[in-house]
């Protein structure tokens, strides 16, 4: 049986997923959350920072009046490690219908002293209260039905940065911008793939913040190979996506003094843009 239709017949539920679980914070005191970090989304030796985002999500969700991201921005200061971590939220502000507070990511060093790997501002409401008129020039991006992409599993070894990330993921990227994996990277910044949960879980808003930054870096179309660590992250979730899997697409258009950028848009099984985010990232050159 292929791998999604496997994945659809023991569909998890959300709320009831590795996703969830590895997300889940204890509530230390008020506004302060405990974490054992999960080494099953990491990328070569760092946690991925769109699960890191995702936490932190989780952390501002409970914490302000609101439930749902509207807008996140990240700075990641330092990498993050699997193991223990801290996360305190601040309310900055809460509205009728937006709710804004800030949060912090903490681990410990070897003396025991805090050290903060990560800190977001971010805007909160209710996704399902929105008008439902939309007006629109985006269109969803164009390439192959899922039979026809092709993920980590469907190559003789595993590629260069993969990692135990990969088996947490549901990806098949289009065969467009798979250049870099047969040694023939397009020298385009572009990543396209569509996307979902390995367990079958539906996408949340939650999880469209991992959505975003969970594909390949575009810098290997462009010929680049390595660890492409994030600097900041901006997300905007747009709408709750519908069920089904997910279709990615991310574009670089400037590399330059050793930085990219890399623009991401998600559409859902509707046809629906559901999160668009951009990214600065720092790439190793020569």
């Amino acid at each position: 049986m292929p791998e999604a239709a496997s994945a659809a017949a023991t569909r998890a539920a959300v709320g009831d997923s590795e996703f969830d679980r590895d997300t889940a914070l204890t509530l230390r005191e008020p506004g302060v959350y405990d974490i054992d970090l999960s080494a099953g989304w990491t990328i070569i030796n760092a946690v991925n920072g769109g699960y890191l985002l995702a936490v932190l999500g989780r952390a501002l969700g409970d914490a302000l009046p609101h439930r749902d991201p509207f807008t996140i921005s990240a700075h990641y200061l330092t990498a993050s490690q699997p193991g223990p971590a801290v996360v305190r939220t601040e309310l900055v502000r809460g509205g009728r219908t937006l709710s804004t507070g800030q949060a912090s990511l903490f681990q410990y060093d070897e003396e025991g002293r805090e050290v903060e790997r990560i800190r977001v501002l971010a805007s909160y409401g209710d996704l399902g209260a929105l008008p439902k008129d939309v007006r629109t020039t985006a269109v969803p991006p164009a390439f192959p039905p899922m039979d026809q992409c092709f993920g980590p599993q469907d190559g003789p070894a595993p590629v260069d940065g993969s990692s135990a990330i990969a088996d947490r993921l549901m990806i098949k990227l289009d065969p467009a911008t798979l250049g870099w994996a047969l040694g023939a990277p397009s020298g385009k910044g572009e990543m396209r793939a569509w996307f979902g949960l390995a367990d079958g879980r539906d996408a949340d808003p939650l999880s469209l913040l991992l959505a975003v930054d969970a594909l390949p870096p575009t810098a290997f179309e462009i010929g680049l190979s390595g660890w492409v660590p994030t600097v900041e992250l901006t997300v905007h979730v747009r709408a709750r996506p519908a069920p089904g899997p997910l279709r990615v697409s991310i574009t670089t258009r400037n590399l330059a003094g050793g930085f990219l950028e890399e623009d991401a848009e998600v559409w859902d099984s509707g046809d629906r843009l559901v999160a668009q985010s951009r990214q600065l990232a720092r790439v190793r050159l020569g």
